[in-house]
């Protein structure tokens, strides 16, 4: 087996919590959409898979919504019947303002495992289905944006996962063959795309994934990107 020379990560769930991050900040946007009308929220909450709960304590997602995996505009569309007012390129780009203000919770202190990461000459990547831009927020308000070689988003021009088109971007961009690189997602569509992609594929269970899912799909499911290192280095034992 080839030795690992890169590892493209998917964002939310994997390089953040998911939990933590987004289901207090969605219960905020669909308040706000409804126009603080508690009983619409719930209904807009209801069309992307997500009991709004009470104010102060967030809500979750049910396993199939699409936030989980799903980029902007498929979110939006879910949203769009219930919001007459709203046109798609406008509830888009109030999503977009939104997301890219959302306090980000980090999986793992970010900034020391990435930097260890790139010291042991790998090369790092994220491939997600939020947009470029406030991903790029997100990464640069963790201070680590510097430390990827490539980053994309569903507006990038590659695509989106499940299909591969982000990750041979990132193995064209670095010069990697696919078979050196290591996808790392906590979600299906994240080890879909890096199978499509003919990459080794790990799961992490930061997200709303259980290891059950992502098993199936996954050459190993860690806890958390935390334990990157061990298990690369036994990769070379």
């Amino acid at each position: 087996m080839a030795a690992v020379a890169g590892l493209i990560f998917d964002k939310d769930g994997t390089l953040y919590d998911f939990q933590a991050t987004w289901c207090a900040w969605s219960r905020g946007l669909l308040m706000e959409l409804a126009e603080q009308d508690e009983r619409h929220a719930r209904a807009l909450g209801a069309a992307i898979g997500y009991e709004l709960g009470e104010a102060g304590a967030g809500g979750r997602f049910a396993p199939e919504s699409p936030v989980i995996a799903g980029t902007v505009e498929i979110i939006a569309g879910r949203l769009l019947p219930h919001l007459p007012a709203w046109d798609m390129a406008a509830l888009v780009d109030r999503m977009n303002v939104r997301a890219a203000l959302a306090p980000q919770t980090e999986a793992v202190p970010l900034r020391p495992l990435l930097a260890g990461l790139r010291a042991d000459g790998l090369k790092l990547g994220v491939a997600t289905n939020d947009s470029e831009a406030p991903a790029r927020v997100h990464l640069t308000a963790s201070e680590v944006e510097d430390l990827f070689d490539f980053i994309a988003g569903f507006d990038s021009g590659f695509g989106a996962k499940p299909a591969p088109g982000q990750l041979l971007a990132f193995a064209e961009a670095t010069g990697l063959v696919p078979e050196t690189v290591v996808m790392v997602g906590d979600s299906r569509h994240d080890l879909e795309a890096g199978r499509a992609a003919g990459m080794r594929c790990l799961g992490v269970l930061t997200g709303l994934a259980g290891a059950d899912d992502l098993a199936p799909h996954a050459e190993a499911v860690l806890p958390d990107i935390g334990a990157l290192p061990r298990w690369l280095a036994a990769q070379t034992a």
